[in-house]
């Protein structure tokens, strides 16, 4: 599909004015980004439109570099004057800073990418399609459920994101983007006459795709709507777990959120220095475990990527207009390499950025953002089946729920969707009131087995937060199905007190 540029005019005038502001001020780099995204949120309960936004958020903004400081301005206010006063304001607001640097602030080099256009694989901008179309298909999946006995409550959600990203820099890198992102989550209730109650939802994750998403390309939500109501009721008359050591079999719809908290945002390089401490936590994988630290079993193959078709992190270029780059993580089981801006990468001598700056507006400063962080399948791997089949007492767990981690990244808690109890290699049914528990590198140094491709699945959240003040972003997971031996698990209804 062709991209709607809709800025591509404005944003070439516009980028001259104000780098050659910048450049006679007398700044060493300055970057100008002019963007456009439009998020859409529709949610329908019980057959009734509860909620339907539609935002539009439009500015520039010149991150400039001066002194040995950083500088930035932004404004909404799209017209010459307007983004040429930028280059002051972002020139004071580095001369304010410069008296606190301790370091000179240097960017590490990056080839000129000169009049490249990116545009994500998308077939239908999810967008432009109109409120009543995305109204109906929520309205007749809920009715659907409303009619299966036994639910209660039924809610459809589909959220919606088209973003249009222009970038220039002093250099002379001029890039223009556009991306999609679409989430669509249908969820049904039960209530029992004594007031217990439970719910049950599709697994299928956001991506970066269109509005054929909910047409059934690349997943089958009609299929997964169908398949609540039982599998709620099973749940709400499932035993309750007997906590203790089980094995593990986790499914990519859940083992995508333990790596995003345990392994994504750990090796956030950021992080591992401090610099999140105030707000969101630092890490326990410091700089001086590079090389060094056993992260996880040796089959645990961990890659961050910018590149992968459908991921929601995936770009042409990240806002330093760094190309899009896949990197190694965790190589044999061992901490090899972290997430990074430019600024990062040339202060702790890593070479190149590779290319994970994001800011989610022109209106806001770029940050060091997740990639699309993945654990590798094993070529010859077996199904998850066949996993379970090799499992003799565990426990498969499908679907994500709640989480809590610590400030470090390192001891956590997970729950699920559903679980499902295995006896000597099958699955019996369902267990109730699952959370699983432990240390990072000694859940992933658990990890005993891992799926083939043909179990690998692609998750991840449109709400990944970070920052003061607080940016949100898109990130994906790919992983496959895998097994961890002797977790810690919890009975969450009891330890709730409930």
């Amino acid at each position: 599909m062709a991209a709607p540029f809709v800025l591509h005019d404005l944003a070439e005038s516009l980028g001259p004015v104000a780098l050659e502001r910048a450049a006679a001020l007398g700044c060493r780099h300055a970057e100008l980004r002019v963007e456009r995204v439009r998020t859409q949120v529709v949610v329908v309960r019980d057959g009734a439109v509860e909620t339907a936004v539609d935002d539009v958020d439009v500015g520039a903004g010149l991150r400039v570099v001066r002194g040995g400081a950083l500088g930035f301005a932004a404004t909404d206010a799209l017209h010459a004057s307007a983004v040429a006063a930028l280059a002051d304001e972002a020139v004071a607001v580095a001369r304010a800073c410069a008296p606190a640097v301790r370091r000179p602030v240097v960017l590490a080099d990056e080839p000129v990418h000169a009049g490249a256009t990116w545009v994500g694989a998308h077939a239908l901008d999810p967008t432009a399609v109109p409120l009543a179309d995305k109204v109906a298909r929520l309205q007749e999946w809920c009715e659907r459920l409303r009619r299966a006995p036994g639910v209660s409550h039924a809610t459809a959600t589909v959220m919606a994101v088209s973003e249009e990203k222009h970038y220039a820099d002093l250099a002379g890198t001029v890039t223009r983007q556009f991306r999609v992102r679409t989430h669509p989550v249908v969820e049904a209730v039960t209530v029992a006459d004594d007031g217990d109650f439970e719910s049950m939802r599709t697994l299928a994750p956001p991506t970066a795709r269109g509005w054929e998403y909910l047409q059934g390309v690349g997943v089958d939500l009609d299929a997964e709507v169908d398949e609540l109501p039982d599998l709620l009721a099973a749940k709400l008359v499932a035993p309750s777990v007997e906590p203790g050591p089980y094995d593990l079999v986790i499914d990519p719809s859940n083992l995508w959120l333990t790596i995003h908290e345990s392994i994504g945002h750990a090796l956030e390089l950021d992080r591992a220095l401090g610099y999140e401490a105030a707000y969101a936590g630092t890490s326990f994988a410091t700089v001086d475990g590079l090389g060094r630290l056993r992260y996880g079993a040796p089959i645990m193959h961990v890659t961050g990527d910018r590149t992968a078709e459908h991921g929601l992190a995936t770009v042409g270029f990240d806002d330093e207009g760094v190309e899009a780059q896949t990197f190694d993580l965790v190589r044999d089981g061992i901490l090899v390499g972290y997430q990074l801006d430019r600024r990062m990468a040339a202060e702790h001598g890593l070479g190149r950025s590779n290319g994970c700056a994001f800011a989610d507006s022109a209106l806001h400063v770029p940050m060091q953002r997740m990639a699309n962080v993945s654990l590798a399948a094993d070529p010859a791997g077996p199904s998850t089946d066949e996993l379970v089949s090799g499992t003799d007492r565990g426990i498969l767990v499908v679907g994500d729920k709640s989480w809590s981690i610590d400030m470090q990244r390192h001891n956590f808690q997970f729950t699920g969707q559903r679980f499902y109890r295995i006896e000597r290699g099958r699955a019996v049914g369902q267990l109730r009131d699952v959370a699983y528990q432990s240390r990072t590198t000694d859940f992933w140094s658990s990890l005993d087995a891992l799926g083939g491709p043909a179990t690998y699945v692609l998750g991840g959240a449109m709400n990944c937060g970070k920052g003061q003040p607080g940016q949100v972003a898109a990130v994906s997971h790919g992983c496959p199905s895998a097994r961890f031996r002797a977790v810690a698990v919890l009975n969450a209804r009891a330890e709730a007190g409930r």
